[in-house]
């Protein structure tokens, strides 16, 4: 059984569709208007099939788009639920919608659509082409599986930049089509690799496993609430607001200034989806403070890095100008 969520309004969800929609390929428009097209409900290889535009050889890539890409990031919206057991996709609040709504709101998928690849061109569909030579779907699914779906040069999610799969060793240097001469790059790193460049990027993503066995953040027993590859999340234990929350490197590493830049993308977009769960569970919340403590001076107390996303509420201090300002007493007004 697909479990439901609160559901968003036609208002909500046709803002989101046109406003809120964080798009870095076509997919989410392409699921919204299938699901809203048929009943609210597809199969998840419907949903394949409409991104794939009937490309059978794709289908099996294009599902696991579906369930570890767009179809998590609108699940973790609330929009969309799925079934385990039947693999369908339900949109939720479909039975609120009128025809009239239903009408309107594939029309801004289309827009949305329509615009992106007016923008974009066909050259969002590079990663796919074969120059090289077929690449099965099947191998592409194992390789961006072992890298979690994230480049192992620059650490970036698939969902925000395309990936590529990449020979380490390039063909017409002797390289073979074996799972272990593969790598995944998001096309701005490819881009750079050159075919006589051999360089195995997958080293990189292994410097960032160091632990601190004594370390409290790099053994935490607390529930988390989000992670990614590189990061995680969990509430902070002595909330300065309610829902005050705290996102962490994996990697035991001192201060925001020792971070590797894929760890830095990795929090980044933890902090934008907290943020947005934040806001969807709490409509009480009108903003937020991001801090980071680096070195005692300047308060830390556990150096492990850690960032804190801090929800505030109107009338929550009497006076609220000047923000960050006041972590020197006297000097946040001005």
């Amino acid at each position: 059984m697909i479990t439901y969520r609160k559901s968003m309004n036609y208002e909500e969800l046709h803002e989101f569709i046109l406003l809120k929609m964080r798009m870095s390929h076509i997919y989410q428009p392409v699921m919204l208007r299938n699901l809203l097209e048929n009943g609210g409900e597809c199969h998840q290889t419907d949903i394949a099939k409409a991104l794939t535009m009937n490309d059978e050889s794709q289908i099996e890539y294009y599902t696991q788009i579906t369930n570890n890409m767009v179809g998590k990031v609108l699940r973790n919206h609330g929009i969309v639920a799925r079934d385990r057991n039947t693999k369908n996709y339900c949109l939720e609040g479909y039975g609120s919608l009128d025809q009239e709504q239903i009408d309107s709101l594939i029309h801004a998928c289309t827009e949305r659509l329509e615009g992106f690849l007016g923008a974009r061109g066909k050259t969002i569909f590079d990663h796919r082409r074969k120059s090289s030579g077929y690449i099965s779907g099947t191998i592409r699914y194992e390789v961006l599986k072992r890298a979690k779906f994230h480049c192992e040069l620059c650490g970036v999610s698939a969902d925000e930049k395309a990936l590529e799969v990449d020979h380490i060793l390039p063909r017409n240097h002797g390289g073979s089509d074996e799972l272990s001469n593969f790598q995944a790059l998001c096309y701005s790193c490819n881009s750079m690799k050159r075919d006589r460049d051999d360089t195995d990027f997958r080293a990189v993503r292994a410097a960032y496993d160091e632990r601190d066995k004594n370390c409290i953040f790099c053994k935490v027993d607390r529930e988390l609430i989000a992670e990614n590859e590189l990061v995680y999340a969990i509430r902070d234990g002595f909330p300065v607001t309610p829902l005050h929350s705290l996102i962490i490197p994996k990697r035991h590493v001192a201060t925001w200034f020792d971070l590797g830049q894929a760890e830095v993308n990795a929090i980044t977009q933890l902090l934008t989806d907290i943020k947005a769960d934040i806001e969807h569970e709490d409509d009480s919340v009108t903003g937020f403070n991001i801090g980071i403590n680096n070195g005692e001076d300047a308060g830390q107390t556990i150096f492990h890095c850690h960032v804190h996303l801090i929800p505030r509420r109107l009338g929550d201090v009497e006076n609220p100008r000047g923000g960050i300002r006041h972590t020197i007493p006297g000097k946040g007004h001005y």
